[in-house]
C-alpha cells in the first residue's frame, strides 16, 4: 500500500542498465562526456528544437538555478500558492536569485489562470519604480502540486500576458512526464510552442535515481548558467551519471511509458475510492496525485494496516470547501512502480472498515 510519494521508488531497470553501461571505461568529466552529449541530443529530438540543456541532481537546484538566470534580485516571481518553489524549497529560490521576491496567487484553485494573472497585474503589481518590485518571471508547475494539468491553450494564454508585460516564463516540470501522458500531446506543444522560456524537467519522480534537466528554449537566458551551477556546487565531475540516466529514460519513449503507468493506477485508485460513499475526492485526478477527504478514524486504521501516504493541509482544499470535525485531507501518489495489489489491499482495508461500522 505504497502511496507516499513518487520519490519513494527506486529507478526503472532501463535507466539502471544505462547507468551500468556508462560505468565502464574512461570519458571526459564535468558534462563533456559522450553520455551527456547524447542526452542533450535526445532532448532536442523530443522537444523538436535547438535547445540548451544542463543537468543537476535535485529539483530545488534545477528551479532555483533556472530562476536565477531569469530575474534580477530586485524583481518578483509570480507562482501558485502551493508551488514547490514557494512552500517546499526553503529559501533556495530567493538565495540563488540574490533576493528576488516570490509572490503567490491563485488561492483555492488548482492552477493559475490567465484571468487571475491579469487581475494581479491590473490590481496588485506595483509600477512605481524603483520603489515597487518589478515582476520578472512567472512560474507554473506541470503537473501542478494539486494534480492538475495545464493544457497548451491555458499555457498560451498565460504566455501572452507574460510577454505583454515583458516577463520570463518558467515551468517546474517535476511531473512533466505525467502531464504529457495525460494530455497525449507533444512536449513541444506544452512548452516552447506555447511560450515557455525555461523548463525544469524532472526525471527523478518518474524512474530515474537523481536527474533533473534545466532546459532553455530561450537560449539567451542560459548565458550565465554554467557559472551559476559551478558557483553553487551543482556541477558534478562525473557528468555521465546524469547523462546516462536521461539517455535511458528517454530511449523509445520509456519516460512516457513510466508516466502512463503511474497515471493509469491513479485513475484506478480514484475510481475505487469514489465508489465509497463516505469518501470524497478533493480535486479531479489528472496525473498521479490523488487528494482525498476521509475520516480521521479511517486514517488511523489505514496507517495501522501499513498504508503509506501523507496527511495534507486544509489550505489545499478547493475554495469554499471545508472539512467536518471528524474529517481530514490526505494525499496519495502513484508511481511507475505501483502494483495492482497495492490498490487492492488499500481498498480492502477501507471496505472492511466500513463493513463493521
Amino acid at each position: 500500500m505504497q502511496f507516499g510519494s513518487d520519490n519513494h521508488t527506486g529507478a526503472s531497470s532501463q535507466v539502471l542498465e544505462m547507468m551500468v553501461s556508462a560505468n565502464t571505461g574512461y570519458t571526459a568529466g564535468y558534462g563533456n562526456d559522450d553520455w551527456t552529449m547524447q542526452a542533450v541530443v535526445a532532448l532536442r529530438k523530443v522537444f523538436e528544437c535547438d535547445l540548451e540543456a544542463f543537468f543537476v541532481p535535485t529539483g530545488t537546484a534545477s528551479n532555483s538555478l533556472a530562476l536565477s538566470c531569469m530575474v534580477q534580485p530586485w524583481e518578483t516571481i509570480i507562482c501558485h500558492e502551493h508551488a514547490h518553489i514557494y512552500l517546499d524549497e526553503s529559501t533556495a529560490p530567493e538565495f540563488f536569485t540574490g533576493g528576488a521576491r516570490l509572490k503567490a496567487i491563485a488561492k483555492g484553485v488548482g492552477k493559475i489562470s490567465a484571468d487571475l494573472l491579469n487581475d494581479y497585474y491590473i490590481n496588485s503589481a506595483g509600477v512605481d519604480f524603483p520603489h515597487n518590485s518589478r515582476v520578472g518571471a512567472l512560474s507554473i508547475t506541470q503537473a501542478s502540486e494539486l494534480g492538475q494539468v495545464y493544457t497548451p491553450e491555458e499555457i498560451k494564454s498565460l504566455s501572452e500576458i507574460a510577454k505583454e508585460h515583458n516577463i520570463n516564463f518558467h515551468m517546474d516540470g517535476a511531473r512533466f512526464a505525467n502531464a504529457v501522458a495525460h494530455l497525449n500531446c507533444t512536449p513541444a506543444e506544452l512548452t516552447w510552442k506555447s511560450g515557455v522560456d525555461v523548463l525544469c524537467l524532472g526525471a527523478t519522480k518518474c524512474g530515474a535515481l537523481c536527474a533533473e534537466a534545466v532546459i532553455f528554449f530561450n537560449k539567451e537566458l542560459s548565458e550565465n548558467f554554467i557559472h551559476r551551477r559551478k558557483r553553487t556546487g551543482h556541477l558534478i565531475s562525473k557528468g555521465r551519471i546524469f547523462g546516462s540516466q536521461f539517455v535511458g529514460w528517454l530511449k523509445n519513449d520509456h519516460w512516457l511509458d513510466l508516466a502512463t503507468h503511474a497515471n493509469a493506477h491513479a485513475q484506478k485508485l480514484a475510481a475505487d475510492l469514489s465508489s465509497v460513499e463516505e469518501i470524497q475526492l478533493a480535486w479531479p485526478v489528472e496525473a498521479n496525485e490523488i487528494f482525498v477527504i476521509i475520516s480521521k478514524k479511517l486514517f488511523k486504521v489505514l496507517k495501522e494496516a501499513g498504508g503509506e501516504f501523507y496527511e495534507w493541509y486544509d489550505e489545499a482544499l478547493p475554495l469554499g470547501r471545508t472539512l467536518k470535525e471528524d474529517q481530514m485531507l490526505i494525499r496519495l501518489v502513484t508511481s511507475f512502480a505501483t502494483e495492482d495489489q497495492h490498490r487492492i489491499d488499500f481498498i480492502n482495508v477501507i471496505n472492511q472498515f466500513y463493513s463493521v461500522q
